[in-house]
């Protein structure tokens, strides 16, 4: 029986304005991939990243030119070579997981080899604004034992200040999103590490980072943006302490997997993070972080609504999915 497939554009408010060194935004766009066979039904999601120079449009289109194929029972090997890495590979290849899982019986924990996977102590992001209004945000979170901070711009020192003192029992991770230079990097790892800063995300842009080589790292030092898949990982060592592996980065949990387990073959710290979207989107992301040093997938927390049923929540911790939901 051939498979049937959907696509879907969905988007869901975020509970505020979210921001960080390159703009704003007041709601998540996602893209839902739904392949059906033989009665049972598989799912993924994602989030198209302009950073990457991805659209809705664009990435639906990427989806739709591979409809034949995926109806013809393309599989995830043959996937890889199919597409590039991004947001439409992400979407069909956790779809193609989920749909293993409902056909075979098993879980895709147990098909990856996620033995048992617990609930996981996530980061909280906060937005960047300015020091007063991070401090305010750090305050009303500072239960929360991880948070993520988003900074980037004039006035980093004040902001990390600000967020330090007002969540002073929080781990601390700053995003800098790019945003920091040659010019002021040294100066602003410094002050982090003063202030006991946990780790620091991407400070200086994809591509333009080569004096994380010879400057001090007294802060761990995460790719972001500069890390998509396993093949770039070479290149990164001696620049980066860790990676940041995130699904709508790498195309997918398969691609996602295998850059875990050579990121580590490399001595790299393994973050697994998120862009924006819902449970769904999530909820293989909680698999792939078992083990993890640091985990960020807030995402349905900085919604105003998630899809049902949901990953559950409970303060900071994220229970892994229910197969109701994935997997």
């Amino acid at each position: 029986m051939a498979r049937v497939i959907s696509v879907e554009a969905e988007r869901f408010p975020i509970a505020g304005i979210f921001t960080i060194s390159r703009g704003s935004k007041t709601e998540a766009e996602v893209i839902t991939v739904t392949i059906s066979e033989n009665g049972h039904v598989g799912r993924g999601e994602c989030v198209p990243y302009k950073r990457y120079g991805e659209t809705m449009d664009g990435v639906r289109a990427a989806i739709e030119a591979m409809r034949q194929r995926i109806a013809s029972g393309i599989d995830r090997t043959a996937l890889l070579a199919a597409m590039p890495a991004g947001a439409a590979r992400n979407a069909i290849d956790c779809a193609l997981w989920d749909l293993e899982a409902k056909l075979s019986g098993r879980t895709a924990a147990d098909a990856m080899g996620a033995v048992s996977p617990k609930a996981l102590e996530t980061a909280y992001t906060l937005s960047l604004a300015e020091p007063e209004a991070m401090a305010a945000q750090a305050r009303a979170n500072a239960s929360r034992p991880l948070l993520k901070v988003k900074i980037g711009g004039e006035n980093d020192m004040a902001r990390i200040r600000a967020v330090t003192q007002a969540a002073p029992q929080s781990r601390i991770i700053l995003d800098a999103n790019e945003g920091w230079t040659d010019d002021n990097i040294e100066a602003n790892l410094a002050f982090a590490a003063e202030h006991g800063i946990a780790l620091i995300e991407q400070p200086l842009p994809a591509g333009r980072d080569g004096i994380l080589r010879e400057i001090a790292h007294p802060v761990p030092i995460c790719a972001d943006e500069s890390v998509h898949e396993a093949k770039d990982l070479d290149a990164l060592a001696g620049l980066y302490d860790a990676v940041n592996i995130k699904l709508d980065k790498t195309g997918g949990l398969t691609e996602a997997l295998r850059l875990r387990e050579r990121a580590r073959d490399l001595g790299f710290g393994i973050m697994v993070g998120c862009m924006v979207g819902t449970s769904l989107a999530m909820a293989p992301a909680v698999l792939l972080a078992q083990g993890a040093d640091f985990v960020d997938l807030d995402g349905p927390l900085l919604l105003a609504r998630d899809r049902e049923p949901g990953l559950v929540y409970r303060g900071s911790l994220v229970s892994p999915p229910d197969p109701a939901l994935w997997g």
